[in-house]
């Protein structure tokens, strides 16, 4: 194995927002970044509008809804003969105007199988790529509203994130359920419960691998970046109230490209290393500040109850 190669990370979701930026960050500091997204002419349009040079980037496309494709990416990047080094999981969806639910090819609630049975599959599918890089890493992007630890996990609206005792899983999570908890459906909520599923998984991946692999995993919050193109399915009015609420009276808001480079660092900074970690700039943003390790909500720490999320989703997906 050339060990002197670039090193090549996968970034989900890097058509856009933070995906995106992120890509830019790590193709910038001298990464290969393979661009996994579902429309590839607008990635590459992005890529080219936001300068990632031509040779730092490969494009495979994924639809992480669909467990096919999942795998059928995995089989692509494999025949690239890449080493893998990083995988930054980061692309989500957030329709919070639905009536009724949308579902996946497998049937499932789609914001939960995008946002986290797609990540599950895919991550779980390139470990042994992964325990094969350079000083590997597997981020996933987490979100402050799945985490009640934090000012903007408490926010009752629609409702917080609340995984239940796993009811509608343990049903098999079709037609017509359409929440992990089994209840009646809240688009929002749905998008709260798949990220805090994601913020689970990585502990989870901590706790079963990283002690024999060395792989470090980890998620992040980089702030409120209230002008991504996630919110674009959000009304036309909170997507011009939102941004000025955060930078103006919460001065929570970060831009794109500033996400980005957070981002970056989790993936390839030295400093960022340990495993098992949450790591936070915090609700408000302060010039020069440090990250730190957020705890994350008792929500997302019963080891019981993550073990059983974890066998279910395992099965969900094809892999038990």
């Amino acid at each position: 194995m050339d060990r002197t190669e670039p090193k090549t990370v996968i970034v989900t979701g890097a058509s856009s927002g933070v995906g995106l930026w992120s890509a830019k960050a790590l193709a910038d500091l001298g990464w290969h970044v393979v661009m996994a997204c579902r429309d590839l002419a607008k990635a590459e349009a992005a890529a080219d509008a936001t300068g990632i040079a031509t040779d730092r980037r490969s494009l495979l496309p994924i639809d992480l809804a669909s467990m096919d494709s999942v795998r059928g990416f995995v089989a692509d990047f494999r025949k690239t003969g890449r080493r893998l080094d990083a995988l930054l999981c980061n692309a989500a969806v957030y329709l919070p105007r639905l009536t009724e639910p949308m579902r996946s090819p497998e049937g499932y609630e789609i914001s939960v199988a995008t946002n986290y049975f797609g990540h599950f599959l895919l991550a779980n599918l390139l470990l042994p790529d992964l325990q094969r890089g350079v000083a590997p890493r597997l981020i996933t992007l987490g979100t402050v509203t799945a985490n009640s630890e934090e000012f903007g996990g408490k926010v009752p609206i629609p409702a917080p994130a609340d995984l239940g005792d796993l009811a509608g899983l343990e049903a098999g999570f079709r037609a017509p359920v359409a929440m992990i908890d089994g209840k009646a459906f809240k688009p929002g909520k749905a998008y709260k419960d798949s990220k805090l599923c994601t913020m689970i998984m990585s502990r989870e991946l901590h706790r079963r691998f990283h002690a024999d692999t060395g792989i470090v995993f980890n998620t992040l919050y980089p702030g409120c970046v209230a002008d991504t193109p996630l919110f674009r399915h959000a009304p036309a009015a909170f997507r011009t109230i939102f941004p000025w609420f955060q930078k103006n009276i919460t001065k929570g808001y970060v831009s794109q490209p500033l996400s980005g480079e957070r981002a970056a660092q989790v993936v390839a900074d030295a400093g960022f290393a340990a495993s098992g970690v949450h790591w936070s700039w915090g609700n408000r943003q302060r010039a020069g500040r440090e990250a730190f390790s957020q705890p994350l909500s008792a929500r997302a720490s019963d080891a019981a109850r993550n073990a059983r999320l974890w066998d279910l989703t395992a099965k969900l997906t094809g892999l038990a």
